[in-house]
């Protein structure tokens, strides 16, 4: 089964701390784009390849209309053998919805809610350029109950500039008391070029220092223990049977096809991204032109490596039988004299030609633990 990615990059304000692929609401373009996406769709038609996840990510892929998501789900379905039972997730803003809208994306298809919330105090929303509050994201939830979503996630971000410990837990426990299926617990990257980086230095801000992250991270985790979710991703918990099916793809060594300008497909041993430019995108599709670009080959030693380096940052770690099987690689036997030290230390868990994974404390390095992988070619 391969996932669908449908990229949107429309947003009604810029986040002062985001690096990711989109531009400001433009209607008509909208309007350009969406049927772009569905051209791109069909000419990329595999009627025999089954798939069961689409995901719209952003940017803002609420700001569509519920006939133009409807309209991307058909094309989908249309170009491949979408199972009847498919995850389909719509990335969300609080301010954008509410259960009429949020009626008519179910009505289209939709079936997983994500919510971009990233906090639950108002000062942090307002610090980070966020167009919503606290209690609209509350009622984004309660809206998105009445409309019959039973599947929904929330995304938060610690270590925020000026953030306590105490103020991020305090998001935790409300995210908790709103009771979604799923969370996203992200710390939060300040790029180079991100506006928020002079807003820093403007307001005299800074982040916490490290050791107050690492317990910001466990003290947020046991909390959602103690509530019912089950870690199974460094930064994802779910309530039993609700991890994301399409990013499970990401992380378990899967295959994904995406669509839209900027996305990025990995097909077994081939890879290759779209033109990131939205009018490049929509001026190339609508002359007929290919958008791919950078389509290279995906060497075996390459494949193995991501295959480590993602599968590292699920909680059941890697299969070294299926790395075994699929590479041809004996993983402790090429790397074991440098993991050995983490295992001794209590951050990996080894069990003999079985499986590899990180405890959570071993989380806390997990960057540490896999230049192991970096440093020497996956053989």
């Amino acid at each position: 089964m391969i996932g669908i990615y449908l990229h949107i990059p429309f947003c009604a304000a810029i986040c002062n701390y985001c690096n990711f692929n989109r531009g400001l609401f433009d209607g008509p373009l909208k309007t350009r784009y969406v049927q772009a996406l569905v051209a791109e769709i069909r000419a990329a038609a595999e009627p025999g390849t089954a798939a069961d996840t689409i995901f719209f990510g952003g940017g803002t892929p609420s700001l569509l209309e519920p006939g133009d998501v409807a309209a991307l789900i058909r094309a989908c379905r249309d170009a491949f053998a979408v199972t009847p039972d498919a995850e389909v997730t719509l990335e969300a803003n609080p301010e954008t919805v509410d259960e009429a809208r949020l009626a008519g994306f179910r009505d289209a298809g939709i079936t997983r809610l994500s919510y971009g919330v990233q906090s639950f105090r108002d000062e942090e929303l307002t610090r980070l350029g966020r167009l919503h509050t606290a209690d609209t994201a509350r009622r984004a939830l309660d809206a998105a109950r009445a409309a019959g979503f039973d599947n929904v996630s929330l995304d938060l971000m610690m270590w925020l500039p000026g953030q306590s410990v105490d103020a991020w837990l305090s998001s935790v426990d409300a995210l908790i008391a709103c009771g979604p299926e799923h969370a996203s617990l992200y710390l939060l990257e300040i790029y180079p070029n991100a506006p928020l980086r002079d807003e820093m230095a403007r307001g005299g801000w800074s982040v916490a220092p490290d050791e107050d992250a690492a317990a910001m991270y466990l003290e947020a985790m046991a909390r959602l223990d103690a509530a019912g979710y089950a870690q199974y991703e460094i930064s994802n918990v779910a309530r039993p049977g609700r991890q994301s099916r399409h990013n499970l793809k990401y992380w378990q060594d899967g295959a994904w096809a995406g669509f839209g300008c900027g996305a990025h497909s990995t097909r077994g041993d081939r890879r290759w991204r779209n033109v990131s430019g939205t009018g490049d995108y929509v001026a190339r599709l609508e002359r007929g032109e290919t958008v791919r670009v950078d389509e290279a080959a995906r060497p075996r030693e390459e494949r193995a490596g991501e295959a480590i380096f993602m599968g590292l940052r699920l909680t059941d770690g890697v299969d070294l039988r299926v790395l075994r099987d699929a590479y041809g690689l004996d993983v402790w036997n090429d790397y074991g004299t440098e993991l050995a030290p983490f295992v001794e230390a209590g951050l990996l868990v080894h069990r003999p030609g079985e499986r590899l994974a990180l405890t959570r404390d071993g989380m806390l390095v997990a960057n540490e633990i896999m230049m192991v992988f970096i440093g020497r070619s996956v053989r």
